[in-house]
């Protein structure tokens, strides 16, 4: 593959601390990179110095002759204008609307924005994807993202894992992105590299080949204290009983994963949590009972809605920015009455609240974070073992010397742990979780679900973190925008394909009725990711593909075992290629020599695996 852009020996120092030291890699055409790491280690600092917006102390940054480089910051400065001339500039409307790359990104990420509007009017969520947008029209060879999900909800997430998938899945460009949104990372990235130290470490596959590729490293290397390979192979039980298209992958990537986590229990308990929340909490907890909410402006934002929730239920809420959400969390902590209908509250029922914002630890800045978090409470027991204070916050990420820390000087995404923890050890019962995902790093969400499996209350999260959601909840509701809550047996993919019916009703309805933005949704109907933009272009068969035939079918199960050897092969290979660059770590030539070498394995097996995939298919 073609070399877009690369760091050689780059070396960056801010203050006392040194963020890259010495770090050399590589970005190549049609690769899609996803960038992880602990908050602070220099993953932010890692783009601005891919992209060119900071020079490095040392070292220098390369690309190949004539590569453009885009980066997305987390400041979205978008400047004066409207929305038009964020993303299209001074060019005419009939130069970008005849282009249906561009159309799909209006329709994935500006559909309910109007182009005219002032920016300095739209909200944080609107000038985020307006800042995408204005990236994903141009044509640059390698797109650098630093967490594009901030602000997206679920169904804005799915659709851009979708674009990218399609716009670098054969080549013409690269993407490197850091996210914390470990979905996004397993749906979209071929290649994670781990900030750390000064150092990035990398590795092959999205987020769940890297925990196994980690966990791996750390077995062998025998170097990992117990706490931290617990917490990994804990992570890996939940990756092996998730999803099933988790799990479709090789026999022999599930088999490495199995043999790690042979003995792992599962995450929870379900059943000893229920029985411990109901000798807790009795039989009563919240409910819903026909609750309508109006608005002072007249939307309805609930309409007879009926939700009861019981002792130990672990619930997961998406929706529709503006559907409700949080109202509906500000109902049942009793900050709103309902416009009709009631809340019932049992008589032991103690509710904490995790909001989005963190200005409640204002009153606490002047303190420690653990004598933060013993203001509330010195002791707590989690997982039924008695922790201190200072025990909770090193759990959750919190170094001894950052333990001392006064709270002011936090970053967001220690605030948004430290504020975690206080709600914790006030041992509540009922624990509504607002977007707790936001800006925190990866390991601490690990840490977060850990924390949350051995808390035996009743669990409300609001989030557009799918695997955070299906990670901690039983079940998912849904607000679809309608006032209704709709239960989601098929999870969070069952509320994107009610999402995607609705919007290309909605989208033929503007088709026939022609009425106001009637040429956009014509233009965006048209251009969904991967979508022909021909007229006539043929489509499926209302009856499907033919099934296929005996011989087919067992050519398919010849080739899936020809294609296991082959993968079998390349895992030995690239075990021993890995220790070969542990025992050559001093050598940088030897190790970009071997490092060229597990990258042509890697492509290998990018092919193999989706040749294996296409045909299992065809064998059952």
């Amino acid at each position: 593959m073609p070399h877009l852009l690369g760091a050689d020996r780059v070396h960056l120092t801010l203050g006392t601390r040194t963020l890259l030291d010495g770090v050399s890699l590589g970005v190549d055409d049609g690769q899609r990179i996803g960038v992880v790491g602990p908050n602070g280690a220099g993953k932010s600092t890692l783009l601005r110095v891919l992209s060119g917006r900071q020079e490095p102390d040392t070292g220098r940054v390369t690309r190949a002759g004539g590569t453009r480089v885009a980066l997305l910051d987390q400041r979205d400065d978008l400047g004066p204008g409207t929305v038009l001339d964020a993303v299209h500039g001074s060019a005419d409307a009939h130069e970008w609307a005849s282009d249906a790359r561009v159309r799909a990104v209006h329709s994935g990420l500006l559909a309910d924005v109007d182009l005219d509007a002032p920016l300095a009017k739209l909200s944080g969520g609107q000038r985020r994807r307006v800042a995408l947008a204005a990236l994903l029209v141009r044509d640059d060879e390698v797109l650098v993202l630093d967490e594009p999900t901030n602000h997206l909800d679920v169904e804005g997430v799915a659709w851009l894992a979708g674009y990218l998938v399609d716009r670098y899945a054969r080549g013409g460009g690269a993407l490197v992105v850091v996210t914390h949104d470990r979905w996004f990372l397993d749906a979209v990235c071929t290649r994670t590299w781990e900030v750390h130290d000064g150092v990035v470490d990398q590795y092959d596959g999205g987020y769940a080949a890297y925990v196994l590729a980690r966990a791996e490293r750390a077995q062998q290397a025998a170097t990992v204290e117990s706490k931290r390979q617990n917490l990994l192979r804990k992570e890996l039980a939940w990756l092996r009983r998730g999803a099933p298209a988790r799990t479709s992958k090789p026999k022999f990537r599930i088999d490495a994963a199995t043999a790690l986590i042979a003995d792992e229990p599962p995450p929870r308990d379900s059943l000893a949590l229920a029985r411990t929340a109901t000798a807790r909490l009795g039989k009563d907890v919240l409910d819903l009972e026909d609750v309508t909410y109006t608005l002072p402006d007249g939307r309805v934002l609930l309409d007879d809605v009926t939700w009861r929730l019981g002792p130990g239920d672990r619930y997961g809420v998406v929706g529709v920015n503006g559907a409700g959400k949080t109202t509906m969390l500000r109902l049942l902590t009793g900050q709103v009455v309902p416009t009709a209908g009631r809340v019932r509250r049992g008589k032991t029922v103690r509710v904490a609240e995790l909001r989005q914002d963190v200005e409640d630890l204002d009153e606490v800045a002047d303190l420690t974070v653990v004598e933060a978090v013993e203001r509330e409470k010195r002791t707590v027991v989690v997982g039924g073992k008695e922790l201190t204070a200072a025990q909770l916050v090193e759990k959750l990420g919190f170094t001894r010397e950052r333990a001392r820390t006064l709270v002011r000087e936090l970053s967001g995404g220690e605030r948004r742990r430290l504020q975690l923890l206080r709600l914790l050890v006030a041992e509540p019962n009922v624990l509504l979780l607002d977007e707790p995902t936001n800006d925190l790093d990866t390991d601490t969400l690990a840490a977060v679900e850990d924390l949350l499996d051995g808390w035996p209350g009743t669990l409300v999260v609001v989030s557009h973190d799918r695997y955070l959601l299906e990670r901690v909840c039983d079940r998912q509701v849904a607000l679809l925008g309608d006032g209704h809550l709709r239960d989601l047996p098929g999870g969070v993919e069952e509320y994107l394909e009610l999402r995607g019916a609705a919007l290309a009703a909605g989208a033929a309805d503007a088709r026939a009725t022609g009425g106001v933005g009637g040429a956009m949704a014509r233009a965006a109907a048209g251009a969904a990711p991967g979508s022909s933009d021909a007229p006539g272009a043929p489509g499926p068969s209302a009856d499907g593909p033919p099934a296929p035939s005996a011989a087919e079918v067992r050519a398919a199960r010849k080739e899936v075992q020809r294609i296991e050897r082959r993968l079998e092969r390349i895992a030995a290979l690239e075990a021993d290629l890995h220790g070969r660059m542990a025992e050559q770590a001093t050598d940088h030539t030897a190790v970009l020599a071997l490092d060229a070498e597990l990258r042509a394995l890697a492509a290998e097996r990018d092919q193999l695996e989706a040749a294996w995939l296409e045909a299992a298919e065809t064998a059952g």
